[in-house]
């Protein structure tokens, strides 16, 4: 009796897993590829309008509205610099960087007149966007670093184009 018990649960737990298959074999449409389901036959599909992705509401906050300067920001700017923007701008911000050296293209200096007329914007959008040959680094430089960055690359332009008069206090400390 028991045996009979027994190989009649076997039985039934192996026929329970037999039919469906669909966990298995899903059907899938390929990127691009034709797909009768939707009305433009197409399996790529438009967002709908209005669609925001998760958090970029409060990124385009950030984007736009500049934190405030001080010796925080400026200190993690020239860190971030240092990092992403001195390879290519060199650490004067004179577009001498190692890479430069080595041959690519030179980016233009930031103590040129056109890019310190500039606004910390400009700064900001070109590390978003890119320019000329300089790619994007809007993923791999955030928000708030961006305008850390910007921030520092004003103090540098500053910092190369200072006149003694205005800072007595170096007077004492040059040769």
């Amino acid at each position: 009796m028991k045996a009979r018990l027994l190989s009649s649960l076997i039985l039934c737990g192996a026929l329970a897993g037999c039919g469906d298959h669909s966990m298995f074999r899903q059907n899938r449409y390929g990127t691009f590829s034709k797909a009768a389901l939707f009305k433009n036959g197409s399996e790529a599909q438009p967002l709908p309008v209005g669609v925001v992705a998760q958090g970029d509401l409060a990124r385009a906050e950030a984007a736009g509205k500049p934190p405030p300067v001080d010796m925080a920001l400026l200190s993690r700017g020239r860190e971030r610099y240092d990092i992403y923007c001195s390879p290519c701008h060199g650490y004067s911000g004179r577009g001498d960087g190692m890479i430069v050296q080595r041959g690519f293209p030179a980016p233009p200096s930031y103590h040129s007149d056109r890019l310190r007329a500039a606004d910390a914007q400009h700064f900001f959008d070109v590390i978003t966007n890119g320019y000329g040959v300089m790619y994007s680094y809007a993923a791999r430089v955030d928000v708030r670093d961006r305008w850390a960055i910007a921030a520092y690359i004003r103090a540098l332009q500053q910092s190369q184009h200072v006149d003694v008069a205005d800072v007595p206090e170096l007077r004492s400390k040059l040769p």
